[in-house]
C-alpha cells in the first residue's frame, strides 16, 4: 500500500472502505444533483458488466442517467427496451439515428464519429439537467460498487475534476498496455526535453486512459471531445486549463478487468494509438510544447525500453507472467503513430455549440414521433 501525492491531489483506498467513509450528508446531497453518462454500444448489450453498473445506479437517487448508444438500426429497438427496464431517471439517445446524422451535418459537424462523439451528445444534455456529471464506462468485467461516489467525492471538497485510476493486472499479468507502453513512455520523452507545466500535468495522472470521471455542470459545458478514442486526452487538456493543478483530484476504484482488444490493426490498440497521440500531441502544441517530431519516435523507444525493464522487475517481484519481447513489438508499432496531430476535428464546448441539448435530445429519440402517430 502507498500514500505518495502527485502533483495533483491523489485520493487513496488506504483501507479499503473509501466508499463507505466518504458517503456523507453532503456527498449525498451531491449525487442528488448529479447526472452520469454511460457510452455503450451494441455490445454491451444485457452484458454483465453494463447490468451491474445500470444496477449500482438504481440504488443512488440520481437526477439523471444519459446512455448514448452507438448501435444499428435493427439492434436499437431491444437495447432500448433493455436500458428503460432499469429504475432510473433514463434517457437513451441514440447516437447515429440519421436524425442526429442530419442534425450535425446542417451545422457542419458530421465529420466523423465515435466514443467521443456519443459522449458529447450527452454532455451538453447531462449538464443543463444537473449540477454535477459523471463519465462512467461499462465494459468492467469485475465492477465494484461505490465508483460514483468516489468521483465525486472530490467535487465536494472544492475541485471540479476528478479523474479515476485503477490497476490492470488480471489472468496473472499486467495490462492496461496502451497507457503503460505508449502514454507514459511519450510524456516522459517529451519531458526530457520540454519543461512545461502542461506536461508535469498530464504525467501526474496514475491512469490517464481511464474512461471513468466527474466534473461540474460548468467545466461539462467547456470540454472539446476528440470524435473517436482521443476523447481521455482531450478531456485533460481542457481541465488543465479550467481546473488546473489545485482544481484537479484523482482517486482510486481499485482493479478493473477489462475485455482486451487485439494489438495490431486499425480496430486495435495500435489504431488506438494513433487517435490517441493525434489527441495529445494537439493538447501539447496548444499550450506551447513544440515537439522534434523527426527524433520523438526514437527517444520514445528508449524510454519505453526502460519502462518495459522497469515493468518486467515488477511482473517478476509479483509472480506475474511477462512477455518483454512482446512489449518491445507493441513499442515498435506504437511509435509508428507520433507524428504531427493534423486536422482538429474536436467538437466544440456547449458553451458554444451551434446546436442546443433539447435539438439533441429530441433527434436522438426518433422513435418519439413513430409513437406519437399511434
Amino acid at each position: 500500500m502507498e500514500y505518495v501525492q502527485e502533483r495533483i491531489a491523489t485520493l487513496h483506498d488506504l483501507d479499503g472502505n473509501a466508499t463507505q467513509t466518504a458517503v456523507d450528508g453532503r456527498l449525498e446531497r451531491t449525487v442528488a444533483r448529479t447526472a452520469v453518462v454511460v457510452p455503450m454500444t451494441a455490445r454491451e448489450h444485457e452484458s454483465p458488466a453494463a447490468t451491474a453498473v445500470l444496477s449500482e445506479l438504481e440504488h443512488l437517487g440520481l437526477a439523471a442517467v444519459f446512455v448514448p448508444v452507438r448501435a444499428p438500426v435493427d439492434r436499437i429497438g431491444p437495447i432500448r427496451e433493455w436500458l428503460e427496464s432499469f429504475d432510473l431517471p433514463m434517457r437513451v439517445l441514440w447516437c447515429n439515428a440519421p436524425t442526429v446524422e442530419t442534425m450535425l451535418a446542417d451545422v457542419g459537424l458530421s465529420n466523423g464519429f465515435g466514443k467521443g462523439r456519443d459522449v458529447w451528445l450527452a454532455l451538453g444534455p447531462a449538464a443543463t439537467a444537473a449540477e454535477f456529471v459523471v463519465v462512467h464506462d461499462a465494459d468492467a468485467r469485475s465492477y465494484e460498487r461505490g465508483h460514483v461516489h468516489r468521483l465525486l467525492a472530490p467535487l465536494t471538497m472544492g475541485f471540479e475534476f476528478s479523474k479515476g485510476y485503477y490497476a490492470r493486472i488480471e489472468e496473472e499479468r499486467l495490462y492496461g498496455r496502451l497507457f503503460r507502453l505508449f502514454y507514459e513512455p511519450l510524456i516522459g520523452a517529451l519531458a526530457t526535453d520540454h519543461d512545461a507545466a502542461i506536461l508535469d500535468y498530464l504525467g501526474a495522472f496514475r491512469y490517464a486512459l481511464a474512461g471513468e470521471f466527474a466534473v461540474t455542470g460548468t467545466l461539462a459545458q467547456r470540454l472539446r471531445p476528440p470524435r473517436a478514442w482521443g476523447l481521455e486526452v482531450g478531456t485533460l487538456g481542457d481541465a488543465f486549463d479550467h481546473a488546473g493543478f489545485v482544481g484537479t483530484a484523482q482517486v482510486d476504484l481499485g482493479r478493473h478487468v477489462h475485455d482486451h482488444r487485439a494489438v495490431a490493426g486499425e480496430t486495435g490498440l495500435e489504431g488506438m494509438s494513433r487517435e490517441v497521440a493525434a489527441s495529445l500531441l494537439r493538447v501539447l502544441e496548444e499550450r506551447g510544447v513544440e515537439p522534434t517530431y523527426e527524433t520523438l519516435p526514437e527517444r520514445y523507444c528508449a524510454v519505453g525500453d526502460r519502462l518495459i525493464e522497469q515493468y518486467h522487475a515488477d511482473a517478476a517481484f509479483n509472480g506475474l507472467e511477462y512477455d518483454p519481447a512482446g512489449e518491445r513489438d507493441q513499442l515498435a508499432r506504437y511509435a509508428e503513430s507520433i507524428a504531427p496531430p493534423g486536422l482538429d476535428r474536436r467538437l466544440p464546448p456547449w458553451t458554444d455549440a451551434p446546436v442546443d441539448p433539447d435539438a439533441v435530445l429530441r433527434t436522438t429519440r426518433p422513435w418519439l414521433e413513430e409513437e406519437a402517430s399511434f
